[in-house]
């Protein structure tokens, strides 16, 4: 299993776009969507980003996916940039394999200098 964040932003050009063209692409994703939902991927939900938030990312929506496979978080993706998603949304996106909170945990304690970039 994987999990995929995605954080967005609106743009200028999407701000310029009339109602019927925002929900015409908006359309196409939910087909999209309603496609990849036959394959196993879950949407877990969409939210607002809180302004009350510790430590806000500076993303103002989200969404959070359960995809069976890496392939199809590609599936997405490529959605996301056929519709052309990206021309009008600054995004941020993180995927991974989906672990236990015990296999994350391990990860951290044994973690080495060497093997990952640190912040």
């Amino acid at each position: 299993m994987y999990l995929y964040i995605e954080m967005w932003n609106v743009t200028t050009k999407w701000m310029k776009l009339g109602h019927e063209e925002r929900r015409k692409l908006m359309e196409d994703m939910r087909g999209r969507i309603k496609n990849m939902k036959a394959s196993g991927v879950e949407n877990l939900g969409w939210a607002r980003n809180d302004e009350h938030t510790p430590y806000r990312s500076d993303y103002r929506y989200m969404t959070v996916w359960k995809m069976p496979s890496v392939s199809e978080v590609e599936v997405l993706e490529s959605n996301l940039k056929n519709v052309g998603w990206y021309e009008y949304f600054s995004q941020a996106n993180s995927r991974g394999r989906l672990i236990s909170q015990d296999e994350a945990i391990d990860f951290l304690i044994d973690i080495e200098e060497s093997s990952t970039s640190l912040t």
